[in-house]
């Protein structure tokens, strides 16, 4: 029987490439788009997992640790008091601001305090961490080397952005890989960010009025370009944050124990200022990936169906075609259970290596999607096969083997006699 099929496969070859490639285009729609979906919360929620509380001026939570965690977006400021009064809380263990608004090299700038930069990823890989205004830290991912200048542009090059001649900065260190956006980041003291834009840090940022004007879309006030500051590249950093601190974007915090991040997230939540934990924001989000996952799959669902229909109709028609072979098999003395197995295994067997190659074209293509998405964004995702997909294949594969007994079905209730005479 093996052997009758394989040589009725070989003779038709063309019909029976056919029926495995769209069987394998339909699967491989509905895994891709299973396995980009994971990658993609998967390698946010890791990239989330190093922010346990995120502040910032009151406005839209989501647009908050989009900005802070995965980089970068307008904000509106906030006081710089905040900063200041989480510094001097007791249970806080290190607060950090963030400060955005320039780039290099299609690299987003962002000004920081010397603690995130060491805590970040862990270590350098190369050189130390800043400490002086001139110096900057990048992440795993930005082509630059120990020494290498950087300057300063106030925005990007797509937006026409203007080139700061105040400062250049020289690269001090190189972090180790985070799988974050992050990797991408060029880190700077951000009492260098205040400087180079014209703010000193005995000049309040006007408190809640300042958070809420055009300029504050970045984290500085730019006030169309007009504030520049004087700044010397070898001054030491003082990091010791008052209340008469510029105004800034986000501030993340890592509080001491559990119990004070949800003290500190309540007490944040009021007045001109909004905390939140960046893992239930992304569970919001989930949920709404989720639904366009379900309408997606749903897609590629009737995709196959389509498929599996005119699989179903090719082969009810092929096997009419095959009367006169059926019935001289059936005369040659075939039992009619034969006939079956002959059918079933043929269209049976076609359809598992169209899923199989399915799977792996899925794959394929969710890698690349992934790998195209971390190289901009620089958030690292994993693309890989789940216990959920072994479910997949056994649905896939018992609807296959339901497909291929209709066509059996008909083999083999068909009259020899019926058939010769045809």
């Amino acid at each position: 029987m093996i052997r009758f099929i394989l040589a009725d496969l070989r003779r038709l070859w063309t019909a029976s490439l056919v029926v495995v490639l769209l069987v394998a285009l339909a699967t491989a729609l509905g895994v891709s788009v299973v396995l980009q979906e994971r990658a993609l919360r998967l390698g946010s929620a890791r990239a989330a997992d190093k922010f346990d509380l995120v502040i910032g001026a009151g406005g839209s939570e989501t647009q908050l640790v989009l900005s802070s965690v995965f980089l970068p977006s307008p904000l509106p400021l906030m006081p710089g008091e905040v900063l200041a009064g989480l510094a001097a809380d007791p249970r806080v263990d290190w607060a950090a601001p963030i400060g955005f608004g320039d780039s290099f090299s299609g690299y987003p700038i962002v000004g920081t305090a010397v603690m995130l930069a060491d805590k970040l990823s862990g270590g350098f890989a190369e050189g130390k961490v800043f400490a002086h205004e001139g110096e900057a830290v990048i992440g795993s991912a930005v082509r630059l080397s120990l020494g290498d200048e950087i300057k300063p542009m106030h925005g990007s090059a797509e937006e026409g952005g203007e080139t700061h001649t105040e400062l250049v900065y020289h690269v001090a260190g190189r972090l180790r890989p985070t799988g974050t956006a992050w990797d991408r980041v060029i880190l700077v003291p951000i009492q260098a960010v205040w400087h180079i834009h014209g703010l000193e840090a005995n000049e309040r940022s006007e408190g809640a009025e300042a958070a809420g004007h055009d300029h504050a879309r970045d984290g500085v006030d730019h006030d169309e370009h007009e504030h520049h500051g004087k700044l010397d590249p070898d001054a030491a950093l003082n990091e010791t944050w008052t209340a008469d601190t510029p105004g800034l974007p986000a501030i993340l915090v890592k509080p001491k124990t559990i119990a004070a991040a949800y003290k500190l997230r309540q007490d944040y939540r009021s007045g001109n200022t909004v905390a939140v934990f960046p893992g239930e924001v992304l569970t919001n989000l989930y949920a709404t990936l989720g639904d366009a996952k379900q309408i997606l799959v749903a897609v590629a669902s009737g995709a196959q169906a389509l498929v599996a229909a005119s699989l179903v109709l090719v082969t009810v028609i092929h096997i009419g075609q095959r009367r006169r072979q059926i019935g001289a098999l059936r005369a040659f003395g075939a039992p009619r259970g034969a006939i079956f197995g002959i059918v079933f295994l043929e269209f049976f067997f076609l359809v598992a290596v169209g899923i199989a190659l399915g799977f792996a074209l899925g794959f394929a293509a969710a890698l690349i999607l992934s790998g195209l998405f971390s190289e901009t964004s620089g958030i690292a995702m994993a693309v890989g096969f789940s216990g959920e997909d072994a479910g997949l294949a056994a649905v896939l594969l018992a609807f296959a083997a339901i497909l291929a007994a209709l066509p059996a079905v008909l083999a083999y209730r068909q009259s020899p006699a019926q058939a010769l005479r045809a």
